[in-house]
């Protein structure tokens, strides 16, 4: 997607809002060469870009107009290379043609209605223990059949008062079963397969569920408890970082040092001030330790656990472990669920990825079927099945086993399907994955599967006729993947490519990329006067950094912290209050610390070396490639600019 997210920034193609009878008496806004844009055209992508202003003055207009016209050159110069008809172009703009196609092949009643169910239980957790029967998804119905009725012999038992945690051990086929007697704990919407989390949170509280299909298989669901969602919560966290590969000494001198930090919150210390001194979140610790808002499923769990085990505002933990390394955690805020209407986009989203979209498919697939008039030959098909055999489950079924059919299977609108057609299909979707599958049954299921992609695509293929907005909204993925890729090699990875060219461009603008008068200077920062002295006089002996702080951190990670920089003016507070002349400054409290720095020198103003300025130059550099790149494609194509209709764009 960052193709498009930079073309947008650039200029992108609005949705047709015209009529056909309105284009007729569309007058040209410009040529370029024989190319005509109409009035409609500019002005749709003028005003999506210009969404702020109600009112726009003619130098808007014309300042816009000098951008599209630019946009323009580059597209047709893509074009004339032929990049459209690239294999990769192609293939990338028909894989965008099949995202941008989905919201108009679901039947969005249905999945309104899920999105609004989605909400609904998302106020709710759900507890919830299952026995799992396993069932292919494709299973004969004969072995259907016998999971069902073994799950029903099960629920017979448990209404007869067996123990849903011992029967769960001895019949379950989900092998977690064995540890935890079925027992899922607390989940939410959106965690489990649909049918599941339906029967978990239908089932009313101690009461067990009928057999639940899903793709695993039969679930008896009992639904044990209920209790309302956490919702979001915002926190602040002090984080001493570890990482998989310390040493065990590094692991025991992280611990240490955040037990010193829990024993320093216990004495009375603010959390924000020791957050700022001694968190290795810096992101965070320059706010206090202050995290944005999460909820379930964002953070990683224990440190999920501990946020939402704290009760009261302002209630601390102790310290929390997790992959990222130790944390003492600080409850800032809890908040409910939101309101459908703030959540409502991203549930939406949300759905759309769960299976529970296919029930919006498959009503989809009705109407289509109802609106083109689907028909099917019953001959056809069972004359196909007669060449199904053992190698389909393996994976193994070859085309030649169809030799000789091509009647037709079905029939959706103009569109015939033919039985070579689906013999291609069943070779380009089996699996060696369903070994131990019925042939016969897992070949009705790739049918079922083939009619429906087919029914999907005959309406795809009706899209740019039926809806102009999808139709242009096409034609502005389309100039955008070309805008990308031709400004990539000319402009993008030349600029990182051509070294040489980029060197040259420095030396004639590297006044332009200077450091200010800078510092050199070590700022040590030590937990009291006392260590402040001890360390002043280590340094007569010891220069280097880590030696300087093992031998004072030998009884507290807290006793030194040690900062080598070179800084201008304004970025750090401690050098902003010293002299700017070389040698050891007078000690500084600082939060309840004593803080000196050891200067080394007065960097004077001068240029950025081209390493430390590379990616200013290379954007400069990429910018000024883009201005010869425009200047030679307006002496290649004639552009042609009807005034008149310019000015008619404004706001009068």
């Amino acid at each position: 997607m960052k193709k498009i997210l930079i073309l947008s920034s650039v200029l992108i193609i609005a949705l047709s809002q015209k009529s056909f009878s309105q284009v007729v008496k569309d007058p040209v806004i410009m040529q370029i060469d024989d190319e005509s844009i109409t009035k409609s055209e500019f002005e749709r992508v003028f005003r999506k870009n210009n969404t702020k202003d109600t009112k726009v003055d003619s130098k808007a207009v014309n300042e816009y107009l000098q951008l599209y016209i630019n946009y323009k050159l580059k597209v047709k110069e893509a074009l004339s290379m032929g990049m459209d008809t690239v294999a990769a172009f192609v293939e990338e703009l028909a894989g965008y043609r099949k995202q941008l196609a989905q919201p108009y092949l679901v039947d969005k009643a249905v999945t309104e209605n899920l999105v609004r169910e989605a909400h609904e239980r998302m106020k709710t957790d759900v507890r919830a223990s299952h026995i799992l029967i396993k069932c292919e998804q494709n299973a004969l119905p004969k072995d259907t059949q016998e999971a069902y009725n073994k799950a029903m012999k099960v629920r017979s038992e448990l209404l007869r008062g067996g123990d849903f945690s011992a029967l769960a051990k001895k019949y379950s086929d989900d092998p977690s079963a064995k540890e935890n007697g079925g027992d899922l704990g607390y989940f939410t919407v959106l965690q489990m397969v649909y049918p599941f989390e339906s029967a978990a949170y239908n089932t009313k509280v101690g009461e067990i569920s009928l057999p639940v299909r899903t793709r695993f298989g039969y679930h008896l669901v009992k639904t044990i408890d209920t209790r309302p969602a956490q919702g979001d919560v915002k926190v602040a966290h002090i984080m001493v970082k570890t990482s998989p590969g310390q040493t065990p000494e590094d692991s025991l001198r992280a611990a240490q040092k955040i037990n010193e930090i829990h024993d320093k919150l216990k004495a009375g210390e603010k959390f924000e001030e020791l957050a700022r001194q001694y968190s290795d979140d810096p992101s965070s610790a320059r706010n206090g330790g202050t995290l944005p808002v999460f909820s379930t499923g964002k953070m990683v769990p224990e440190f999920e656990k501990a946020a939402f085990a704290l009760q009261n505002v302002n209630d601390v933990s102790g310290p929390v472990k997790t992959s990222y390394g130790w944390h003492i955690i600080k409850l800032l805020e809890k908040k409910p669920i939101g309101n459908f209407e703030t959540l409502q986009n991203d549930i939406r989203q949300k759905v759309q990825r769960d299976s529970r979209s296919d029930l919006s498919r498959y009503s989809m697939i009705s109407r289509i079927k109802e609106k083109y008039g689907f028909t099917e030959n019953a001959k056809s098909k069972t004359d196909f099945m007669k060449r199904i055999d053992s190698t389909l489950s393996e994976g193994n079924w070859t085309i030649d086993k169809a030799d000789g059919l091509k009647s037709t299977m079905f029939t959706i609108g103009n569109k015939a399907h033919t039985q070579d057609q689906f013999a291609l299909y069943i070779a380009n979707h089996q699996s060696k994955r369903n070994q131990g599958m019925a042939p016969l049954a897992l070949a009705n299921h790739i049918y079922s599967e083939w009619v429906m992609d087919g029914c999907i695509a005959y309406e795809e293929s009706k899209l740019d006729s039926l809806y102009p907005d999808f139709r242009n909204l096409m034609q502005e993925y389309r100039d955008g993947i070309l805008l990308f890729e031709l400004t990539d090699k000319k402009v993008w990875s030349k600029a990182v490519k051509d070294t040489a060219g980029l060197k040259e461009f420095y030396e004639k603008n590297k006044m332009n990329y200077m450091w200010s008068e800078r510092l050199e200077a070590t700022i040590y920062t030590c937990a009291n006067a006392e260590i402040s002295a001890q360390v002043r006089k280590l340094m007569k002996k010891v220069d280097d950094p880590d030696t300087l702080m093992a031998r004072v951190n030998k009884n507290s990670q807290l006793n030194l912290q040690v900062k080598y920089g070179k800084f201008p003016r304004g970025e750090n507070d401690i050098i902003d209050q010293i002299d700017w002349k070389p040698g050891v400054t007078k000690d500084i409290v600082k939060d309840k610390q004593v803080v000196f720095a050891e200067v080394k020198r007065v960097l004077p103003a001068q240029p950025k070396s081209l390493e430390e300025a590379k990616g200013l130059v290379t954007a400069d550099y990429q910018n000024a490639l883009e201005k010869e790149w425009i200047e030679e494609l307006k002496k290649k194509y004639t552009v042609k600019v009807n005034q008149d209709v310019v000015d008619s764009v404004a706001s009068k």
